[in-house]
């Protein structure tokens, strides 16, 4: 046979060998991908069994709802190739009393809190006054008694729920960004039923005390993620000039309270308002993983919640079940004290129920509280004051940048009357020469006290602030607000908390005082885009005077916060002087005590 015949021959030869080749090719491929997408979900699958040993161990589920509640979460993602994996070791599901690492807080934080968080979080000041504030929170929220210092054992979700988002969308069972979703649909499937949780709480309450009962609801409400303390143990904080200065990393910033309100709207009517108790495990904002406990407060129905990005040590809202506007009247003053009777290691208060003046849900009747003693509730008294009708009662001027007082008994019925006949003079009081209207032009009531409740060694304790949302041409956001000058530091309203002495300052400020510190350590100028921080520069360049030692300059700046802060509340005074306080006082026939 001549070459011309036998040269097909030999291509088609080739091209068979070539064709074998790349079909091998594509099953060895394919084979690998098969491989990947196994070991992909054998990943979620590990990271799924970690979690529902986690919250066998944490968050009370039932051993025998293991395999029901594990399926519920694969009908998730129509997963079926399940197969056991070998139980994760205890330190591996059971957390510990100690934080997670900056990262896995770092995750948490980024998936979990608004979008402007990580954007701070790089920069070299909010690490350092992260690390400090650790330590200081840490000291600060421990307590005397044995039962509470248990409760500083937390066991955190954290790493494990960054396993398994990690695991979920390397296996392309969702996006990236859908994470934190998912996370909430999964502990939510994780955390017990509000039923058993108010049965737990209950048998807790009857044999240990009403505070170790909160301590375990505090506890479980870290393990199933609805509280994010990991992310909260970031916040930059510290004491300065008698106040407690926090950043805070997770909150997003309203200048104004019509903004801060818009924000608590709710679209098509259900729940009627974020704090609403509907929201219970409603999957339309997130909070499948919220538990609420019922309280009686004046033999009404009430609830507590823990807030999930708290400014203090325990901090949550007791909330009115029904829906109805926020008031401050002779009621409040029992309800507050109902409530610090059966928790007494808390204290419990309220914003004025007036507008730019601290409370963003107006529209529905909450107080506030926790477990931390706030510095105003520890501030000595300028002068004391004796009740003629309450020989068991006194009343403090507090020696406080605001203008507050003190109402001092072991009587609940004398404390009430005598809170009661503050309240009413301070609502009908004016003083033009002190810029003091109790009613704007058109009738409506300008101001209002915002009380506070606690229980110490003399008795019930409750401290009223006086206040007024009046405006005027050069102060159109409050007369009584934070003054221009320190809107670079705070523009939001003052509420009850910083004014009770514990600020809560913008996330922006830690990058912002990054570059203040570097612009101060390099003996630069203040820098063009910190122009608004003209204020503040020229009181660090004064104080530090030539220093361009990082520590002093760490140091400048948190004694430079807390006097803006203390200046602050004293915009929020409406009496400017102790005397006008000692006056107002007399006037109510109260009679000061040598």
């Amino acid at each position: 046979m001549t070459a011309e015949h036998t040269a097909p021959a030999a291509v088609d030869t080739t091209a068979a060998a070539s064709a074998a080749a790349v079909a091998t090719s594509a099953t060895v491929t394919a084979a690998a991908a098969a491989a990947d997408g196994r070991s992909a979900l054998a990943a979620v699958y590990r990271s799924i069994d970690a979690l529902v040993a986690f919250a066998e161990r944490n968050l009370g589920l039932d051993p025998r709802d293991a395999d029901w509640t594990r399926n519920n979460i694969f009908a998730l993602f129509g997963l079926d190739s399940y197969q056991a994996t070998s139980s994760p070791a205890p330190s591996d599901v059971s957390g510990g009393d100690a934080a997670p690492s900056d990262e896995v807080i770092g995750d948490a934080a980024s998936s979990s809190a608004p979008s402007d968080e990580g954007a701070v979080g790089e920069a070299d000041w909010g690490r350092e006054a992260a690390r400090e504030a650790g330590r200081e929170a840490a000291s600060e929220a421990s307590t005397e008694s044995s039962k509470e210092a248990e409760s500083e054992a937390f066991a955190y979700p954290d790493a494990l729920i960054a396993d398994f988002r990690a695991a979920a969308v390397s296996a392309g069972l969702f996006a990236d960004d859908e994470g934190p979703v998912y996370a909430d649909i999964i502990m939510g499937l994780l955390s017990g039923t509000p039923s058993s949780i108010e049965d737990s709480f209950e048998e807790t309450e009857s044999t240990d005390g009403g505070m170790a009962a909160m301590h375990w609801f505090y506890r479980y409400c870290v393990a199933n993620n609805y509280v994010k303390k990991a992310v909260l143990d970031k916040n930059p904080r510290f004491d300065s000039h008698g106040l407690v200065v926090t950043i805070n990393l997770a909150k997003p910033e309203f200048k104004n309270m019509k903004k801060a309100a818009a924000g608590n709207a709710v679209s098509g009517g259900y729940p009627k308002c974020t704090i609403c108790h509907e929201n219970e495990g409603f999957a339309g904002r997130n909070k499948r993983t919220l538990r609420t406990m019922p309280m009686t407060l004046g033999g009404e129905q009430w609830f507590w919640q823990f807030s999930p990005y708290g400014y203090f040590h325990q901090h949550g809202i007791c909330v009115n079940m029904e829906h109805t506007p926020m008031h401050v009247d002779r009621e409040t003053f029992g309800h507050l004290l109902d409530f610090v009777d059966r928790f007494p290691g808390y204290f419990l208060g309220c914003n004025a129920a007036l507008p730019r003046i601290g409370g963003s849900v107006l529209a529905h009747d909450h107080y506030q509280g926790g477990g931390e003693v706030l510095p105003m509730l520890k501030a000595p008294a300028w002068a004391t004051f004796t009740v003629a009708d309450y020989p068991d009662t006194v009343v403090e001027i507090l020696d406080w940048p605001g203008t507050a007082v003190r109402v001092v008994s072991k009587s609940r019925d004398s404390i009430i009357e005598v809170s009661d006949r503050i309240r009413l003079a301070w609502q009908q009081y004016d003083d033009a020469d002190a810029n003091i209207a109790s009613h704007d032009a058109d009738g409506n009531r300008q101001s209002a006290v915002s009380p506070s409740a606690i229980i110490t060694d003399r008795g019930y304790e409750m401290s009223l602030i006086f206040r007024n949302n009046a405006v005027s041409e050069e102060y159109p956001e409050g007369i009584f607000h934070a003054h221009p000058e320190f809107w670079p530091i705070k523009q939001e309203p003052v509420g009850l908390i910083e004014a009770q002495g514990l600020f809560i300052l913008p996330g922006r400020l830690v990058t912002q005082l990054g570059v203040l510190e570097g612009a101060l350590a390099a003996g630069e100028p203040l820098p063009e885009s910190m122009s608004e921080f003209a204020l503040v520069w020229d009181e660090l360049t004064a104080a530090l005077d030539g220093n361009r030692d990082r520590e002093a300059i760490t140091a400048a700046v948190h004694d430079e916060l807390g006097s803006v802060c203390e200046r602050i509340l004293g915009n929020t005074a409406v009496f400017k002087t102790k005397p006008q306080t000692q006056r107002f006082l007399e006037n109510l026939g109260f009679t000061q005590q040598d």
